[in-house]
């Protein structure tokens, strides 16, 4: 009988999600909710509630009694406040993505999702969720914001999207649940999982006087300069730092620079995927080691760079691999 009850609910569900797609259509970045969006509905304990109230006005009619009567008026109209509250805790709140944050296949990529409270009154207790249980709770301040995080599971590499989400919030008393569902054209990307290691890379470039500006060699001391996002760490000028000079980086002028260009073609013995895999290793190897490196596809060629700029560039063209080679 649990089965036929769990099939039901599903396509009940699938049917109501359809119907409030069809309504809202595709929200633009940022939303702002406004009530006519907003569905409320009382939860078991607001049903609960409202059974108590209608048994102690039925008692208080039978038995004359104004005393419980009057009582039950009383909550009745705390019930209906509760209610009126909870519909203006969503009504008006903006939302709006903050960023979205990759990870490899297999793992959970992250949306990160500024929400804006242009009222004077706080929102305590906004809920967040893909599904109906919330994942993400926020209390948001008088005119202030919140930030929150939503998670999804990257089974295989590419893009993620995220097509819909749930604002929902139970605040006051937890006798009606009001919410909102947002759908959004937004997406993060699932890199290739790398592969365990193993296999050599090809070939390695050699460029002599210093060609690359964030990877140098270490023979000739040319001086310090500032230190700039993505230098190695073993560059770094740390008893400089340490008497409070700031933090500065070694040059080294006149020498060898290694930097890779890991090439499709050299895998030929390998499919798609553990292409794909293998020269996400090498990416990954390489950037650990602080060595230039470049990617050469299908359809696209990815100069040799370091940095985590350059290594996110690199890992997104694996991840995106059929879209990059359709463009060629």
């Amino acid at each position: 009988m649990a089965a036929p009850l769990r099939r039901l609910r599903g396509t009940l569900n699938a049917r109501v999600q359809a119907w409030i797609r069809r309504r809202q259509g595709t929200d633009d970045d940022p939303v702002r909710l406004d009530a006519k969006r907003i569905y409320i509905l009382p939860t078991s304990l607001g049903v609960g509630y409202a059974a108590m109230v209608f048994a102690m006005v039925i008692g208080g009619l039978n038995f004359g009694n104004n005393l419980g009567l009057g009582l039950a008026f009383l909550l009745a109209s705390i019930g209906l406040a509760a209610m009126h509250h909870c519909h203006g805790n969503l009504a008006g709140l903006g939302l709006r993505l903050a960023a979205a944050e990759s990870a490899f296949a297999g793992g959970e990529v992250a949306y990160r999702l500024l929400l804006d409270n242009g009222a004077v009154s706080p929102r305590p207790r906004i809920e967040l969720g893909i599904g109906r249980d919330p994942t993400a709770v926020a209390d948001l301040p008088p005119a202030g914001t919140a930030e929150v995080e939503l998670r999804r599971s990257a089974g295989r590499r590419g893009r993620v999207p995220l097509d819909r989400y749930i604002v929902a919030t139970r605040h006051p008393l937890g006798l009606f649940r009001a919410w909102a569902v947002v759908h959004t054209t937004h997406d993060a990307i699932a890199w290739p999982a790398p592969a365990s290691g193993g296999r050599t890379p090809p070939g390695v470039q050699t460029d002599t006087g210093g060609a690359q500006d964030h990877a140098r060699g270490d023979h000739d001391f040319a001086g310090l300069r500032p230190f700039q996002p993505g230098d190695s760490l073993r560059r770094i000028a740390w008893k400089a730092y340490a008497r409070g000079q700031g933090l500065h980086t070694k040059q080294y002028a006149g020498t060898d620079v290694v930097s890779h260009l890991f090439d499709w073609d050299s895998l030929p013995s390998l499919g798609t995927e553990a292409r794909l895999s293998q020269l996400c290793r090498w990416v990954l190897d390489a950037h650990s080691r602080g060595e230039a490196y470049g990617l050469r596809l299908p359809g696209l060629v990815i100069e040799p760079n370091v940095g985590p700029t350059h290594r996110e560039r690199c890992l997104n063209a694996l991840a995106l691999f059929e879209e990059v080679r359709g463009t060629a």
